[in-house]
């Protein structure tokens, strides 16, 4: 009898199982950062417009709120208006930025540089259109404002800053070729401070094998920050409506909402299996977890 053919894996679905592998049969050699608010609350999934220039997001007591902003063109003596970030970029973005700032100490980020090598590490594609548009989200999130809520000690804080507090634009020199995206960062004062008591440990494998989908990376980073944190023996239960106001944005239907979370729920928890969750008809239920990297992490913190 003909044995029917397998089906080949994409590039993607490779990727994936290669990380889950890797993850689960060895430690991890590098280390990602986020921040803890930013692991709770995600910004847009896709395109909201130009016209659209504020966007806040709520989960728990965590609040997240981004202001569009605008960059200077030297070449025009005037500002040019800046979408907000979206998608999957700014959020490896964000996760670069933070990475970075934590591994060298310093607020003070050379793009150029680090970028590429964090993209290359990723297995995204550093020519043409997928770097343009790498740079572009960076440079929305550096012209943005940012406002960060959150308890700390029992006591509410807000952090209202730019995360970006300067920044150095490269400009092509061939003309009608102009970019508008920074080659060297630094963060605010604010945001940096608030960085170094509030960065989320992240595997770098899980974040690379996500890395093509805002919806996984959230899931991910959500449940790396929230797991741990939940009673040892006190599940908690979050319904389907909760999981919607959270991730459900560009979904009219909760029911349709529900299918592609729980596929993307089965990715992420490929590549965090110590992750202790289930879901039914009503809902999730979280248990107790370790986080994706646990111990010291000072001697994981390698680029490249």
């Amino acid at each position: 009898m003909t044995q029917p053919p397998q089906k080949l894996l994409s590039p993607t679905q490779r990727k994936r199982l290669d990380a889950a592998t890797d993850i689960r049969s060895t430690p991890p050699d590098r280390i990602d950062f986020l921040h803890t608010v930013q692991c709770q609350c995600g910004i847009p999934y896709g395109n909201p417009g130009d016209a659209v220039r504020e966007w806040e997001r709520r989960q728990g007591m965590a609040t997240l709120r981004i202001e569009a902003g605008s960059a200077y063109d030297p070449a025009t003596g005037q500002f040019v208006q800046m979408g907000l970030p979206y998608g999957e970029k700014p959020r490896l973005v964000l996760i670069h930025l933070a990475t970075e700032a934590i591994r060298t100490r310093s607020p003070v980020i050379d793009v150029e540089d680090s970028m590429t090598a964090f993209a290359r590490s990723l297995g995204i594609a550093i020519t043409g259109p997928h770097l343009r548009h790498l740079k572009d989200q960076l440079s929305r999130l550096a012209s943005a404002t940012v406002r960060m809520g959150m308890v700390e000690g029992g006591r509410a804080v807000q952090v209202n800053t730019q995360i970006v507090s300067a920044f150095d634009l490269w400009y092509p020199a061939e003309p009608g070729q102009r970019m508008l995206w920074p080659s060297t960062v630094k963060l605010s004062a604010e945001y940096y401070a608030s960085l170094q008591r509030h960065a989320v440990p992240l595997d770098r494998r899980a974040v690379g094998a996500l890395a093509g989908s805002a919806l996984a990376l959230d899931v991910y980073t959500w449940l790396a920050q929230r797991l741990h944190r939940v009673s040892v023996g006190q599940p908690q239960f979050i319904p389907w409506s909760g999981v919607y106001e959270q991730f459900g944005q560009g979904y009219d239907r909760v029911r349709d909402f529900r299918k592609r979370f729980l596929s993307t729920l089965q990715q992420v928890h490929a590549v965090y299996p110590q992750a202790r969750l289930s879901a039914d008809d009503r809902g999730l239920t979280l248990e107790n977890s370790p986080p994706p990297i646990t111990g010291k992490t000072n001697s994981l913190m390698v680029t490249g």
